[in-house]
């Protein structure tokens, strides 16, 4: 298949063979299956619609229209059609190369008849070739940039950056160049990179401070029938130290009265400086001068940068009534690339004139302000106010408050030293500050007086418990869900309130984990009652009471408790409780004072029960305490053993007992005791010395316990053929075959050592 005229590529032509064919090279011929013949096709953006940019021909095609061709792919039957029997292919609309730099498509030739390939799909390229139909845009506007007054030329300012949507591959449709519109001769730009430079020398930023640079780019390198676009760069000229401090007086004048007061401000001088922030900062001194300069200091004063001239010594009319220095202001920060060091500092003359007064007593300070807090106790000392005669005849002087400006009579004064102390107790919740006049009385001669105002700032401590805001009466809903909001709390704080106070709600600790309700601290002051389960009806139970413990964020913090009565209601369909509030509360016919009783009845039988199981296991432990012996009764008539009555208790140990025992009684004990071993001794003499033994190491044994006590010695003697007889272990093992009730021929053995034991036996 042949596109016509422009594609002349054999499709089967491959590798080195494929090669030089295209150089014309001559290879070995040998028949070959001939294919479709392709090269790319090219069309420019925005032609006319429905031009031919080619043609495809198979070469079965012989022209008697037994072939027809289907075209697919991209744009194919949208952007591209083509003659189903001629092959030629058509554009249907315009193209844009920036939405779309080109198109695959495939084409396949197809038997009419058949309706079958006569040749195999074959795939090409349709591109779009560009035209400069789009403006160059910058980038990241606006551009804002600062460069130091004083700059060398040369000094970058800035870079603007500009791109254009045509191809930058083809022609010179993107290739882009900048120039300066305005903003010369002081700045300029280089044509191929955007930078903007500074063309001028020590442009000064008190001269004109701010700068606006216009900046083009064109495409097309420049040429004409471009496009183009600009941009606008605000230069900003930041401050350097090129200016030095300069006084607009040589000198200045000044009056002081000789009463005046150590510290007292004289007067205030400035210099001038052009620079600004620290450029302009400067520090003023007085020349060193022992008989003028100490008598009076200068300060800067960081925030007017003036010099204040200060009273440093007490003044004497009589003595000297005239002052003259000198004042100097230097930069702190000279820059001696701009100017020489010298340059950088000025001088001025100051004359000072003592005025000639007679004054009555001068405060030390022309107001006293002083903070106390709130809890200070009676008595304490808030402040000293101190005044004094400067006349040549030092007068007493006597201090007192002026009623009307301390109405309260909160604070005293000591008439002979000034010293302010509280009269009363303070309350900052009811005055949080006091304004008091403060005089001072000469008692001699003219009797000369005068007042000092006295701030007192009384400091809030935490004295006062947050509470809620107001008396609240929440209700939930029957058919909440868990996790709901039922209501929101807020609190109040008599207290001052100060940044980043924090009111905290809780929970009392026994509460915490109530299976009703919790509460939910917003972090914001407020606090959220939140329902933890879903199942609240009236017919439960119509009321819960919920304490809610509030807590501020003060030092030390304080906290209070208040019980909430949560209703149970029947809500309307907007969830509004027709009985909320007080009705609630109402509706379920206890009161509150009942509610109170009953909790307090629950809490005292409570305490008693547990004061009566208390006195109940002291008993018992009592009981268990006390000595109690029992033995196992034997009732032998002959050779038999009953063992079937179950044990008896004694009475307590033989301190009870009225009588010695008989010989018989002892004899029968012991007799007892031996038929409780599990072995008995064949011979009476043999079996006395054992239980004689054995009692002698028991009394001269150091460990043996402080009481009575029964001890059991398996001792039965040997060639017994019915085995023991005891009753120590007789119940061990139950044995229904053999009924130990009826022990006549097991008791041979036994006979000779009870016989005479024919009555029971008690011990």
């Amino acid at each position: 298949m042949i596109p016509g005229g422009l594609l002349s590529d054999i499709r089967d032509t491959q590798g080195l063979e494929g090669q030089q064919l295209a150089r014309g090279s001559t290879v070995l011929h040998h028949r070959q299956k001939r294919g479709w013949i392709w090269k790319q096709l090219f069309v420019q953006e925005e032609d006319p619609t429905s031009q031919i940019i080619g043609q495809v021909k198979s070469d079965s095609d012989r022209g008697s229209f037994t072939i027809k061709y289907v075209l697919s792919g991209e744009g194919a039957g949208d952007v591209f059609k083509i003659d189903e029997n001629s092959g030629e292919i058509w554009t249907l609309k315009k193209l844009d190369r920036e939405k779309k730099a080109f198109y695959v498509l495939q084409a396949q030739a197809i038997n009419t008849r058949t309706e079958e390939p006569v040749e195999p799909q074959s795939e090409f390229i349709i591109k779009v070739q560009d035209i400069n139909d789009n403006a160059p845009q910058f980038l990241n506007e606006p551009y804002v940039s600062s460069i130091p007054e004083m700059s060398p030329v040369g000094t970058t300012v800035a870079q603007v950056t500009a791109t254009d949507a045509d191809d930058p591959m083809f022609g010179n449709n993107a290739k882009l160049i900048y120039s300066i519109l305005q903003g010369e001769p002081y700045f300029s730009v280089q044509p191929k990179t955007g930078i903007v430079v500074t063309s001028w020398a020590d442009m000064n930023r008190e001269a004109r401070e701010e700068y606006l640079v216009v900046v083009q780019v064109k495409d097309m390198l420049g040429l004409s029938g471009g496009y183009s676009s600009t941009t606008t760069v605000t230069v900003t000229l930041t401050d350097v130290n090129d200016n030095g401090p300069t006084f607009q007086q040589h000198v200045y004048t000044f009056a002081l009265p000789e009463n005046a007061a150590i510290g007292t401000t004289v007067g205030r001088i400035m210099a001038e400086d052009g620079d600004i922030g620290s450029n302009a900062k400067m520090t003023y001194r007085l020349e060193d001068d022992l008989n003028e300069s100490s008598t009076f200091k200068i300060e800067t004063d960081p925030v007017t940068q003036e010099g204040v001239i200060l009273l440093a010594m007490p003044l004497d009319y009589e003595s000297k009534r005239r002052y003259t220095m000198v004042a100097e202001a230097a930069n702190n920060h000279p820059d001696t690339r701009f100017l020489p060091l010298d340059e950088f500092s000025d001088r001025t003359t100051l004359k000072i004139f003592v005025e000639d007064v007679d004054e009555p007593p001068v405060f030390l300070s022309a107001l006293y302000e002083w903070k106390i807090p709130e809890n200070a106790a009676v008595g304490t000392v808030v402040g000293t106010v101190s005044a004094r005669d400067t006349d040549t005849v030092k007068n007493p002087i006597r201090y007192s408050i002026d009623k009307k400006t301390d109405a309260t009579n909160a604070f005293k004064i000591d008439p002979n030293n000034g010293t302010i102390a509280i009269a009363k107790a303070l309350d900052r919740e009811t005055a949080d500050w006091h304004n008091m006049s403060v005089e001072a009385k000469e008692t001699m001669q003219n009797r000369l007086s005068s007042s000092v105002a006295v701030f007192i700032t009384v400091l809030d401590v935490n004295d006062n418990v947050p509470r809620l805001a107001r008396d609240y009466q929440p209700y939930i809903c029957e058919g909440t869900q868990a996790g709901e909001l039922i209501h929101l709390l807020s609190a109040v704080d008599p207290d001052k309130a100060v940044e980043e106070h924090h009111f905290y709600y809780s929970m009392v600790p026994q509460e915490r984990i109530n299976p009703n309700f919790t509460i939910r601290d917003n972090q914001d002051n407020t606090a959220g009652i939140v329902a933890r389960r879903s199942t609240f009806t009236r017919k439960d139970q119509t009321q819960y009471l919920l304490p809610v413990v509030v807590t501020d964020s003060g030092t030390p913090a304080l906290s209070s408790t208040t019980t909430l009565t949560i209703g149970v209601c029947s809500c309307l369909p907007a969830g509004h409780c027709p009985t909320a509030g007080v009705e609630a509360l109402a509706l379920s016919g206890v009161s509150m004072q009942t509610l109170v009783g009953i909790f307090v009845c629950l809490v005292t039988l409570t305490a008693l029960s547990v004061l009566m199981l208390i006195v109940r296991r002291h008993r018992r432990k009592q009981q268990e305490g006390t000595d109690v012996e029992k033995v196992l009764y034997y009732g032998e008539r002959g050779a038999g053993l009953d063992f079937c009555q179950p044990p008896v208790p004694l009475r307590p140990h033989p301190r009870r007992r009225d009588r010695k025992l008989r010989r018989e009684e002892v004899r029968a004990s012991i007799r007892m005791s031996l038929r409780e071993s599990h072995l008995i001794g064949p011979e009476d003499e043999v079996f006395r010395q054992f239980i004689l033994d054995r009692l002698a190491e028991a009394d001269q044994d150091p460990y043996v316990p402080p009481f009575d006590c029964l001890r059991t010695y398996a001792y039965e003697g040997s060639g017994s053929s019915s085995g023991s007889l005891s009753s120590l272990d007789s119940c061990l093992e139950f044995e229904p075959e053999k009924p130990v009730c009826n022990s006549k021929p097991y008791a041979v053995r036994l006979t000779p050592w009870f016989g005479g034991a024919e009555e029971d036996t008690f011990f």
